[in-house]
């Protein structure tokens, strides 16, 4: 790892208390500004905050790196462009949401499509799993949808396990989701389309995880976390937790 990179590594985890912002580095710049990507993605940029993310999830060229749940494949396309040619993203795309596409072919296909170093793994989601040790796993403002209807729920235990096996030592996975009251446990996934961070917490060090650090990037004082996300009143303004865990090296490190 070069200084630059430890660098900026070390900057993400400052973000924690939001003191200091870590410096961009010119590959997730180049992945950002790349003109490829859809306006409909790049219109959102200023609420996602893409760049920030990237930096606190460690990507970096030559990663490994599984987008779990890719949705439209927003951060697909970033990631793909930010590991560059020597790296690969895998685009984790759970059979369970097959039927919001009524018999088409999910529309992370034809993005993958695009990109020379993506891959679709189309399967179900509690027998996830990756063809190499990864170096990242990612998952934006889906995990709360795991305990839902169309999962019939997942098996988050299954899930978050089988996320920590298909992981290097030392890998990392990044959770953001939208914040539920605290308390709240998984009361609000279904009808609020929100989690509570502390049970998302719980479930992952369950798993083996080491809890390594937050970003506070997303944070929204103002958003009393009732409201359902899709609101007008809240929608791109939600309170979002980010939070870092890390596969330990050993057990216990």
């Amino acid at each position: 790892m070069t200084r630059k990179w430890a660098f900026a590594l070390l900057a993400s985890v400052v973000l924690t208390a939001g003191a200091v912002a870590a410096p961009v580095p010119a590959p997730i710049k180049a992945a950002v500004a790349d003109a490829a990507r859809p306006a409909d993605d790049t219109k959102r940029d200023e609420v996602r905050k893409p760049a920030q993310m990237l930096v606190f999830a460690g990507i970096k060229p030559g990663l490994r790196v599984m987008d779990l749940i890719p949705g439209g494949g927003y951060f697909t396309r970033i990631f793909a462009k930010a590991v560059g040619p020597n790296g690969w993203v895998y685009a984790y795309q759970p059979v369970e949401l097959d039927g919001f596409f009524k018999g088409k072919p999910p529309g992370i296909m034809a993005v993958a499509a695009g990109y020379p170093n993506v891959s679709v793994l189309h399967a179900p989601i509690n027998t996830l799993a990756a063809p190499e040790l990864l170096d990242v796993v990612w998952t934006s403002q889906n995990y709360h949808d795991l305990k839902d209807d169309f999962f019939k729920p997942a098996d988050t235990a299954l899930v978050n396990k089988a996320v920590f096996d298909a992981l290097k030592p030392g890998g990392l996975y990044i959770v953001l989701d939208h914040s539920a009251e605290a308390g709240s446990g998984a009361r609000d996934t279904q009808t609020l389309h929100r989690i509570d961070e502390a049970l998302v917490k719980k479930e992952i060090l369950a798993a083996g995880f080491v809890f390594v650090g937050e970003s506070r990037v997303l944070r929204n004082k103002d958003d009393p976390r009732t409201a359902l996300v899709f609101d007008k009143s809240i929608r791109g303004r939600t309170d979002q937790f980010i939070l870092k865990f890390r596969k330990p090296f050993k057990r216990g490190h």
